[in-house]
């Protein structure tokens, strides 16, 4: 039997179940798919613009309206096998209060992709991103990444491309092994190998850039450390990340403080790309 930090694939099952512990998760859900739907409705958008050929490989992007702007860059959660950017597209009304541009990705979700292919849509959708910005939002502007769960994972692993200034990660997923010894790993098939080669936390990640690493005090202690460790190992590449815990906040309410412009997440990722 395979363990992870004294747990078997039942105790990595529950550390990392994050519904188990938000009673009434599904209202989230609910609700903020009805909020995004309200702000496609309110805000000019550019819809579903292509990064690749395949049926997810897409993204939204929502103009502030101000020229040379930075843009955010966001990927939903859903451990690479559930949700999509509709979902959790609302989270831009608190970018977009701080005079942000904010990009909603995508990307093809496992069985029918693999940890290989996932990640690669990350990096290309980035790219594709940085490369079409000037044609797409007045004048010139930076790329930013942010994202949450294995959003957060997937621009993690892109963290170190040119083209990105830096990012607000939260409650991600940086070392893959307990992911591959649970049962979420039934429909994405990792390898040990995979599990390596695709976790931030084992990824060199090049010269430092501004980058806060954020999650709920009241989130799985397994989360948490996640980040913890990630952090540690950014400060020894060189990096100085901030380590910031939300305070009152679970895997789920966590995204309410990035959709308002007052919300601490909000006002964070507005600092970084002062």
């Amino acid at each position: 039997m395979n363990f992870y930090r004294g747990m078997d694939r039942a105790g990595l099952d529950a550390a990392y179940n994050n519904r188990a512990v938000v009673p009434g998760w599904e209202g989230y859900l609910a609700r903020w798919a009805d909020r995004s739907g309200a702000l496609y409705a309110a805000r000019p958008c550019l819809r579903d613009l292509r990064y690749g050929e395949g049926v997810r490989q897409r993204l939204d992007i929502f103009p502030c309206g101000q020229p040379s702007r930075p843009t955010i860059l966001f990927l939903h959660g859903g451990y690479w096998q559930w949700n999509d950017k509709e979902g959790q597209a609302f989270i831009a009304a608190g970018l977009l209060a701080h005079g942000l541009n904010v990009a909603i990705g995508e990307y093809t979700l496992a069985p029918a992709a693999g940890m290989a292919d996932i990640c690669a849509e990350a990096i290309a959708m980035t790219q594709w991103l940085a490369e079409k910005l000037l044609t797409i939002v007045s004048g010139k502007s930076e790329v930013w990444l942010c994202g949450i769960s294995t959003g957060a994972h997937l621009m993690a692993y892109a963290l170190d491309l040119p083209q990105v200034r830096g990012g607000l990660l939260i409650s991600g997923i940086y070392d893959l092994e307990p992911i591959r010894l649970s049962s979420l790993n039934d429909a994405i098939g990792m390898s040990a190998e995979d599990a390596r080669q695709f976790s931030p936390l084992h990824r060199p990640v090049g010269a430092p850039k501004p980058l806060v690493l954020a999650f709920g005090d009241k989130e799985r202690p397994e989360i948490q450390r996640q980040s913890r460790d990630f952090g540690e190992v950014l400060r020894a590449q060189g990096w100085r990340p901030g380590i910031l815990p939300v305070e009152g906040a679970d895997h789920f309410s966590i995204l309410e403080t990035l959709a308002a412009g007052d919300g601490v997440l909000a006002r964070s990722m507005a600092e970084l790309t002062q």
